[in-house]
């Protein structure tokens, strides 16, 4: 097959299989193209893209966003993973609006294509939320704050983006560009963002390969991974991680779970120090505590613009949850916000629109409650270690 799309091209055969490696940018005009010159000149037998269900359902369903339940995303403690998924499709729309075309362009492309000519489509990619979770559990505590700073910070990115810098992006994917600064000298970000996925999409496209269903499979990938993916398919998935093992979420250590706690016995134990030595003194070092972690969780829900009452559920609660870890200050503010300004039908359906630009975050309402989850979380953990050491100070 000759290759007139000047786009990266790899051909391999797998028991009788001829698979195609096409790499892309995903916000490329001259990517789009490319698949669909490949697919109309070219007889294949399915059609690989690397998306997981979850970008592939969002992706062909715009408005799928309009259907999420905000009260159980809250509940359910992943309002912090729907935020970082916010920020990351924010980044990639704000690059496709500099070139007038749509993010995932080329994957849509293929995916349509597909289904008119009746091939089916691979999804090959590992779920996006078990790879944000990787990441996150691959990382030292002290390193996931400049991390999650780093995305959110993406969403700032302003300047012009031209045509050759998002060709750039051939070396990798939306992903991998929005933690590039990261990814560049943190093994532990390079490996369940790029390293993983590599090895996930070969076991994909070995066992598709080798399942006798096909002839020939095109695979619609991001350029960054073409490389990866060819050596681990040669090498018939030589040195890889087993598939169940890349497409679990790695189990958390116990002792992180048991800081919380400890935390909790530390600052009441102060307190009852402090009532011992002298009632003034147990009652100075309650104060402290409501004014410090309520003071700057109600401080986290006012940057985010949340509901005076949300501010003030914010004082009140976070030096209760504070001594829960079980219930977090970000839940009760969170839930508080949406029950009180209850998002609307709009605000789901332009929820994708309003994250691209800064202010839109502020704006939209699903947006804003997530801010104000995430603002009281934060500075209801900051007022919990700035209160616990300026307790045991004063007992010292």
């Amino acid at each position: 097959m000759s290759n007139d799309t000047q786009q990266p091209i790899e051909q391999i055969r797998i028991n009788n299989c001829d698979i195609t490696l096409l790499g892309t940018a995903h916000v490329s005009k001259a990517s789009a193209e490319a698949v669909q010159t490949l697919i109309t000149n070219n007889d294949y037998d399915a059609i690989a893209i690397e998306l997981c269900p979850s970008r592939y359902n969002a992706l062909i369903d715009p408005d799928s966003l309009a259907q999420m339940d905000l009260f159980s995303v809250i509940k359910g403690g992943k309002a912090s993973m729907v935020t970082a998924s916010l920020a990351l499709g924010a980044f990639q729309q704000k690059m496709a609006d500099e070139l007038g075309i749509e993010p995932g362009a080329e994957m849509k492309v293929a995916a349509e294509l597909a289904k008119e000519n009746g091939q089916p489509v691979l999804l090959i990619d590992r779920e996006v939320g078990i790879t944000l979770k990787r990441v996150y559990r691959n990382v030292p505590w002290w390193k996931r704050i400049e991390l999650f700073s780093g995305l959110l910070g993406s969403v700032m990115f302003s300047e012009k983006v031209s045509v050759e810098d998002i060709e750039k992006l051939k070396e990798g994917d939306v992903l991998d560009a929005t933690f590039s600064q990261f990814a560049e000298s943190s093994s532990e970000i390079y490996l369940p963002l790029v390293n993983e996925r590599d090895q996930y999409m070969a076991h994909r496209l070995f066992d598709e390969a080798n399942s006798g269903k096909h002839g020939s499979i095109l695979a619609v990938i991001g350029a960054g991974h073409l490389k990866g993916i060819k050596a681990y398919l040669e090498s018939e998935l030589k040195d890889t991680i087993s598939f169940e093992q890349l497409d679990t979420i790695p189990a958390v250590s116990r002792w992180p779970k048991l800081i919380p706690w400890l935390i909790v016995l530390l600052v009441i134990t102060g307190f009852a120090i402090g009532f011992n030595r002298a009632p003034e003194l147990g009652w100075q070092l309650v104060s402290e505590w409501i004014l410090i972690n309520g003071g700057l969780s109600a401080l986290g829900a006012l940057l985010a613009n949340g509901h005076p009452l949300t501010v003030i559920t914010a004082f009140l609660a976070a030096p209760l949850t504070s001594l829960n870890p079980t219930v977090g200050a970000g839940m009760v503010t969170a839930a508080t916000e949406a029950w009180i300004r209850k998002p609307r039908v709009g605000d789901f359906s332009t929820l994708k629109k309003d994250t691209v630009k800064l202010a839109g975050w502020w704006k939209n309402r699903v947006s804003r409650t997530l801010l104000v989850f995430l603002f009281s979380t934060i500075g209801s953990a900051a007022g919990t270690y700035i209160a616990g050491f300026r307790i045991f100070e004063q007992l010292s």
